[in-house]
């Protein structure tokens, strides 16, 4: 048996309860894949995108729901030798990627100032779409867990002042036609880092110009803080992540003081007399 058939079988054997079966249910609950559908699955050469190319292969191959997948993944101006990890990496995992090139890293490293990582991630965003279009394809998949979930609703929360979520599948607002879907949406990080590390396979992180700025400055960094937090509530509760996950999917409206929807702002005062 070749490695990557050993990777392919450890996902549905050996992690089939904590990976497989969760990246099944998302799937299904959310209805992300459907049938007819032509996803372009995004690889940036992370552990989660990669595992995410893996479970959508096995899920092409022997699903019910009929669909195509096309694997991407965008040279945003890699260094030679993070490219060519991820070349090896989808060869070592039997993911056959199409790659294209673009600009990203020299316009944001001209333009950023401080604020490299947000102006990064909207370009990004935008090709992405561009290529999901010229491919003929309808969703976009990317390869968010449970825990950017979990970490982005604490963010909003503690720092944006506001009660949202990382959502698991949301329609383009600039690109008409195009949905973006999260498959892992219910697969913890742990999970990941486990198959990952029992597998002894080896990814890239950003790889980009800011990498060393990043890294020194992310004992600071306000989602590194996020996971230490619930780490730390974990101590307390160990199903800490479960609740505020449920939570989201639990709102009772009759005891929320306002909310907006639609541009529209709401408050329980509108009806209070009624």
């Amino acid at each position: 048996m070749e490695k990557y058939q050993e990777i392919e079988r450890s996902i549905i054997k050996t992690y089939r309860k904590e990976i497989w079966a969760k990246f099944v249910k998302a799937i299904k609950d959310y209805k992300l894949i459907n049938e007819g559908d032509k996803v372009m699955v995004c690889i940036s050469g992370g552990k989660d995108s990669f595992l995410l190319a893996k479970c959508i292969q096995e899920l092409e191959r022997h699903g019910d729901v009929h669909f195509e997948a096309k694997y991407v993944v965008m040279n945003p101006g890699y260094s030679t030798e993070h490219f060519n990890m991820i070349l090896h990496v989808a060869e070592e995992l039997n993911v056959p990627i199409e790659v294209f090139e673009s600009d990203i890293f020299d316009v944001v490293y001209a333009n950023a100032g401080q604020s490299p990582c947000y102006l990064c991630a909207r370009m990004r965003r935008g090709f992405l779409y561009n290529k999901a279009k010229e491919l003929g394809c309808n969703k976009i998949a990317l390869g968010h867990h449970f825990d950017d979930v979990i970490e982005t609703t604490m963010l909003s929360m503690l720092y944006g002042a506001e009660l949202k979520t990382m959502m698991p599948k949301l329609h383009s607002d600039n690109f008409e036609g195009l949905e973006l879907i999260r498959p892992l949406y219910l697969v913890k990080e742990q999970a990941i880092m486990t198959w990952r590390d029992k597998n002894k396979l080896s990814f890239i992180n950003c790889a980009c110009k800011f990498t060393k700025e990043v890294n020194e400055r992310e004992k600071d960094s306000k989602r590194k803080e996020m996971k230490e937090l619930i780490k730390n509530l974990k101590k307390v509760n160990k199903d800490i992540d479960h609740n505020i996950f449920t939570a989201l999917s639990n709102v009772n409206l009759n005891c929320v003081v306002a909310y907006h929807k639609d541009g529209e702002h709401h408050s329980f005062l509108d009806n209070y007399e009624k």
